[in-house]
């Protein structure tokens, strides 16, 4: 009998891999002009939302629950709707994701994966029309 295949989170390398994009991530949003707005003028709300993400990450890729243990349903469009996420903050987000899952040592077809889950997560998470679509 064959043991269970390993998961994305296990092969990523666990919660360490995870810890270190989310906080090369948010040490990248902390700077950003376009991104660092959108969570107020409180740096312990920035690194809160840092905290968010890494258990979201974690559980979403195979990890513990420890996302839906603390907080329930990710909801991910609802969480967002507060906050005005349209193609400028959206690029600015995947440009930090990009490089902070780039930065860590991941097999490629793992860091394939996680682009790819970036790219069409932050495109669903866009809540505002790109005002140059609107003048087309």
């Amino acid at each position: 009998m064959r043991g269970a295949a390993a998961t994305v989170y296990e092969q990523a390398g666990g919660e360490r891999t995870f810890t270190l994009i989310v906080e090369r991530f948010y040490s990248a949003v902390a700077k950003d002009p376009v991104l660092r707005p959108l969570y107020g003028s409180d740096e312990e709300e920035l690194w809160r939302a840092a905290e968010h993400l890494r258990l979201f990450l974690i559980q979403y890729w195979g990890g513990p629950t420890w996302y839906s243990d603390q907080r329930g349903h990710p909801r991910l469009r609802m969480r967002h709707a507060p906050f005005p996420i349209g193609h400028a903050e959206r690029e600015a987000w995947l440009r930090h994701m990009t490089a902070a899952v780039e930065s860590v040592d991941l097999q490629p077809q793992i860091r394939e994966a996680f682009l790819d889950y970036f790219e069409s997560a932050a495109l669903a998470m866009m809540n505002r029309a790109d005002p140059s679509a609107a003048r087309s």
